[in-house]
């Protein structure tokens, strides 16, 4: 039962792309929370949401595929 080493780097990858998108979703909500009177107000509310659950749906992704290169045969 080895290690698949390149789908545990894929899966590697996708962590580290979620850990990047788990910082600016937030932030860029926070920034633009700061600021209703904007124009651009809804659209980036909605941008920053959508940043926040697809770095979800990586998190889920990368620890599915380093689970899978560890544990498949």
């Amino acid at each position: 039962m080895a290690t698949d080493k390149q789908l545990l780097l894929k899966g590697i990858k996708y962590l580290g792309f979620t850990a990047l998108l788990m910082f600016i979703g937030p932030t860029l909500l926070y920034i633009v929370a700061g600021d209703r009177n904007t124009s651009v107000f809804i659209p980036l509310v909605i941008i920053a949401i959508l940043i926040c659950g697809f770095a979800i749906f990586l998190g889920f992704k990368g620890i599915r595929t380093v689970m899978k290169s560890i544990f498949s045969k």
